[in-house]
């Protein structure tokens, strides 16, 4: 088993991390893995080619890189893959960066997961500090569950996600939403997560990378599934933040939470505070920008003071906003590294 050991605070601990246009970073995503165990038909090719594990941060690496987020201000960490329960001895980073939490400079350790891994890590997880936690789950069917994953038995997921409900982990399922696959069981998903004290959010696909999808076809506005909605439920507005980017509404005749992630209808990047680290160490600071500072070099070759001015150097380069389009005369992605490269 690996011991982490604390990593020393940065110079200029206490400098919060501010971009050019005011927004405060406070919320890193971790990508600890390209790796996954499934290959969900908007994230991957089928046939993906991973990184050299030679190539990959090594949990020292990342835990001193998150902790120099948290002496700059970030309050969230949340860890990512790939699906980041498939890396080895993942466990051992997630006890190490709760130790921030018991310092008090971070205020929240999550994590998003396939679900896959999740009946055998629930309880560690819970020990760790993690309180709550994202299970992306897109189908109840079987047979479409193994369509869109192209892999995997939501039997396994099922029953993760039962293990982290006994644990007393929060479960909040991120359901991506696609036109002629799985919008007819957007209202049973409703019915099934809100009945079992689960938050559901719908998140619209996202053109990163070539995968298995005709995404113009697929797309589906949340606009008009809200208003959908809309029609057969209550959607009472509240005040509710995350952290994230979604916007959640309480829906009356169930009592519980939906959120809506809407990248291309309705974008949110006037207020981001998000930077996402992917398993290579390059910050990316726009999901759909490929603007990027490597942290993972900065760190190597010149320690906490050349890592503490790349930090700088990226707030700096985090632009507007991205540029997503998804129309007939734009069928491509937006940029070319998957989702999982980048860590959602």
């Amino acid at each position: 088993m690996t011991h982490l050991s604390p990593r020393p605070a940065l110079p200029s601990a206490g400098r919060p991390l501010v971009d050019r246009y005011g927004r405060h970073v406070t919320y890193l995503r971790i990508s600890v893995t390209d790796r996954c165990d499934f290959r969900c038909v908007y994230c991957m090719a089928e046939n993906m080619t991973f990184l050299p594990k030679r190539e990959i941060l090594s949990f020292e690496e990342i835990e001193t890189i998150a902790g120099a987020f948290v002496s700059r201000g970030v309050t969230k960490l949340r860890l990512t893959g790939g699906e980041p329960l498939v890396r080895r001895d993942i466990m051992d980073l997630v006890r190490s960066l709760g130790r921030h939490l018991k310092g008090g400079g971070l205020q929240e350790l999550t994590i998003t997961t396939n679900g896959s891994q999740l009946a055998r890590h629930a309880e560690g997880l819970a020990a760790a500090g993690i309180r709550r936690i994202n299970v992306s789950l897109d189908t109840l069917d079987p047979g479409r569950f193994t369509a869109i994953t192209r892999r995997g038995r939501i039997a396994d997921v099922l029953a993760g996600i039962e293990a982290a409900r006994t644990a007393g982990l929060e479960i909040k399922i991120n359901m991506v939403a696609m036109r002629g696959i799985n919008e007819d069981e957007i209202e049973p998903m409703i019915a099934w997560a809100h009945g079992r004290g689960m938050g559901l959010t719908l998140i619209e696909g996202m053109p990163l990378g070539e995968v298995g999808l005709d995404r113009v076809d697929s797309y589906l506005p949340l606009r008009e599934l809200r208003d959908r909605l809309a029609a057969r439920y209550t959607l009472e507005k509240i005040d509710k933040r995350t952290g994230g980017p979604a916007r959640y509404v309480r829906v009356a005749e169930t009592g519980g939470i939906l959120g809506f992630i809407t990248p291309m209808s309705h974008n949110f990047c006037e207020s981001c505070n998000r930077v996402r680290l992917t398993a290579t160490g390059q910050l990316f600071m726009c999901l759909g920008q490929d603007d990027q500072v490597n942290l993972r070099d900065a760190l190597r070759e010149g320690g906490l003071d050349t890592l503490d001015a790349a930090l700088d150097r990226a707030m700096i380069l985090k632009p507007k906003g991205h540029d997503f389009v998804l129309d007939r005369e734009h069928t491509g992605p937006a940029v070319m590294r998957h989702m999982s490269v980048t860590g959602g």
